[in-house]
């Protein structure tokens, strides 16, 4: 999550050579290094529902997922989504990828246009790619943009499931909002126990 901006630009080794000792990540967007700021409980929920399930799924395969802490990089830029898959991984380059084939990035109010602008327009671009997921952590809906429908949105909701193409996997909007606690999955939860 962008907090901080660092007005000097810097050089793609130097901001390499930096996250390997820096405590706190950065991302590098145009020569620019922005700081990220913690995860909610929400966004890690989310964030680890989705990790586990695709873990499982890709248990024997040769593609694997990775964390926030995999940096993706697109051109001279390198961002720390929080969850990719990659199915040809360069272990030459141990601390980025520039091959996912899905990348999942959970929404914030600090987030949110980076995420659907500056992200959007790199990801799209890497040749890899065939879907971008974003997720909303305050209330329940899914955005997924895939490379076949033209990049277009698709929204999921609860009672949807979702098929991530990429890597063949389906999930309901449910299990991906399981232990989240915004208003929609309380009310989502009331309506189911009621009945």
């Amino acid at each position: 999550m962008l907090a901080i901006k660092n007005t000097a630009s810097i050089s793609v080794e130097d901001y390499l050579k930096g996250e390997l000792i820096s405590e706190v990540k950065h991302e590098l967007i145009d020569g620019h290094v922005y700081a990220m700021a913690g995860a909610s409980g929400n966004h890690e929920r989310i964030s680890m529902n989705l990790s586990i399930s695709i873990g499982t799924h890709l248990k024997n395969s040769p593609c694997e997922p990775f964390g926030s802490d995999m940096k993706v990089k697109v051109n001279s830029n390198f961002f720390y989504p929080d969850v990719i898959v990659d199915c040809n991984f360069d272990n030459s380059e141990p601390y980025f990828t520039e091959t996912p084939i899905i990348i999942v990035e959970v929404l914030s109010k600090s987030t949110r246009k980076t995420d659907e602008t500056t992200k959007l327009m790199s990801y799209i671009n890497i040749p890899s790619l065939k879907e971008y997921v974003l997720i909303e952590q305050d209330f329940v809906d899914i955005q997924v943009i895939r490379r076949s429908e033209g990049w277009l949105q698709k929204h999921y909701f609860l009672g949807d499931e979702i098929t991530f193409e990429s890597i063949d996997l389906t999930l309901s909007v449910e299990d991906i909002y399981h232990r989240v606690q915004n208003d929609d999955m309380m009310e989502f939860l009331n309506n189911k126990a009621e009945q």
